[in-house]
């Protein structure tokens, strides 16, 4: 598949497109990681907004103190939720019982 040439302001959108995703979900995962941000509300905002439901769920739940990567990786086999699985991408049961092995 050939992918059509952008011009060079479709080019720079597309970059400032992806920079505020990135923000996004920097902001979100600093929100989710001091307290401000319950589990659930951040999963309210992946209903809502495309940057944070491309979030991968692994990179969410690192972002806490005390969770790195092979902590994360047990919660979410607990939870029967696959590693390269993202927000968008989880059901309801999968949802509840993420926040039921994390307490928020």
């Amino acid at each position: 598949m050939v992918l059509k040439d952008l011009t060079p302001a479709e080019r720079q959108a597309a970059r400032q497109k992806a920079l505020d995703a990135r923000t996004t979900r920097a902001k979100v995962k600093a929100d989710f990681a001091d307290g401000k941000l319950s589990l659930s509300e951040v999963f309210e905002r992946s209903d809502t907004d495309e940057a944070v439901a491309r979030m991968r769920t692994i990179d969410l739940l690192t972002a806490i103190k005390g969770i790195g990567e092979i902590r994360a990786q047990s919660i979410m086999e607990q939870c029967e939720i696959s590693l390269n699985r993202r927000l968008r991408g989880l059901g309801h049961r999968q949802r509840n019982a993420l926040i039921d092995a994390l307490g928020r």
